[in-house]
């Protein structure tokens, strides 16, 4: 990755300088006995060596990053209780600005240009002009520091202000953990070590569909589980009764049927199913030796036999690439499938990346989070990237560090 060579925070002079920081503290919150806290502080940590890099060498800190959905200025929403707890993580002081941008924003920021000071603006998603990649608000943005830092990979298939926009007024760098995100991702689509096996779940193929067509050319095995193989049962005329079918993603898997009969790479669907009377943790369950779902039942997990033959072929690769759970893992009953398969990648002798999202959660849910070789922090972004699709977040970081390399 040459470009990140030239474009990476290891390289920026932030002495005394104020470097504004777009980190991903996308993060779930609960209700806790003094008010709203943080309930899982994965990308918070996952954020830590850029920040403390930054604030070693002397810079001071504007941290941004959005969180949720916000409607206005949700107060539910608010980066309070991020900053709580990033501040007990590093053992520093993290102030809240009052929003994202204006002068209140500025004078706090300027209150606070000390090395290793820190300040996390407000919820970027509370301007509307965030999601547009608004220039105006970029340009705001930019007038808040002297250097710009993208390290939130999570939302870099964005092109929002805090994303893009503001990296075209200021000089911008990635930041370490956005740099090797980038590195072990792009190694697994372009040069991983063989053999390559693919572990694809989830509920929709029209989710997936780009990096199955990506990785029909390149890997040796795909593994298809999730409520998305009932697309392709019902494709192939297997009755799937009441299990959820994506109606667009018949047609899509229909097409990566044709398209796997004539690739190198071998496409397998589950051999056996775990089927319940409803979508409940206390539904009635049984297992199916086969993959016919009776009427008035539905596939809620794959079978032990399927996940006796995915783990075979994850234990024999030397790579493995997995997003997505094999079942509705959430519900104890129907947690086997993904579990199976969550533990077949942790004990892999070879190279294991797990692509973000659910799988991210399975592993955690698991205590499986330590034993792989990458985690991803990007559910989208990392499917978008394995797609060999350009990341507006990646890209905007290019064109300046080639004009810095040149200057």
């Amino acid at each position: 990755m040459s470009e990140f060579n030239r474009a990476s925070v290891r390289d920026a002079a932030v002495e005394g300088r104020s470097v504004l920081v777009r980190v991903d503290f996308n993060v779930p919150l609960r209700d806790g006995e003094g008010g709203r806290e943080v309930a899982d502080d994965a990308r918070i940590r996952a954020a830590l060596p850029t920040i403390e890099l930054l604030r070693e060498r002397g810079a001071s800190l504007v941290l941004v990053s959005h969180l949720g959905r916000p409607k206005d200025r949700d107060p539910a929403l608010s980066m309070a209780p991020v900053a709580a707890r990033l501040g007990e993580l590093i053992g520093a002081e993290v102030t809240v600005a009052p929003g994202v941008v204006g002068d209140d924003v500025k004078a706090v920021v300027e209150a606070h240009r000390g090395p290793g000071e820190v300040v996390l603006l407000e919820n970027s998603r509370y301007e509307p002009g965030e999601t547009k990649n608004d220039p105006e608000l970029a340009a705001k943005l930019a007038e808040l520091a002297d250097i710009y830092v993208n390290d939130a990979f999570g939302a870099a298939h964005r092109a929002h202000a805090t994303t893009a926009g503001v990296a075209e007024h200021l000089p911008a760098y990635a930041g370490l953990l956005l740099e090797r995100e980038v590195v072990e991702l792009t190694k697994v689509r372009d040069d991983p070590e063989r053999p390559l096996v693919v572990v694809l779940g989830g509920a929709k193929v029209s989710d997936k569909i780009g990096v199955l067509e990506r990785f029909l050319g390149v890997a040796d095995e795909v593994l298809i589980g999730g409520a998305m193989c009932f697309s392709f049962f019902r494709a192939k005329g297997i009755a799937t009764g009441d299990s959820l079918v994506e109606d667009e993603g018949i047609e899509l898997a229909r097409k990566v049927l044709e398209a796997a009969e004539s690739s190198r790479c071998e496409l397998r669907l589950p051999v056996d199913l775990v089927i319940a009377d409803r979508f409940a943790a206390d539904a009635e369950r049984k297992e199916l030796d086969g993959v016919e779902v009776p009427d008035g039942w539905m596939g809620l997990d794959v079978g032990p036999r399927t996940v006796a033959a995915y783990g075979e072929a994850i234990n024999r690769a030397g790579t493995v690439f997995w997003n997505g759970p094999m079942g509705a893992f959430e519900m104890e009953p129907f947690a086997a499938g993904t579990r199976g398969v969550a533990e077949a990648v942790a004990s892999a002798p070879g190279t294991t990346v797990v692509g973000g999202g659910d799988s991210a959660a399975a592993l955690a849910q698991f205590g499986l989070a330590d034993r792989v070789s990458w985690l991803s922090t990007g559910g989208g972004a990392s499917l978008e990237l394995m797609e060999g699709r350009e990341l507006p977040g990646v890209t905007a970081l290019l064109p300046r560090a080639e004009a810095q390399a040149d200057s």
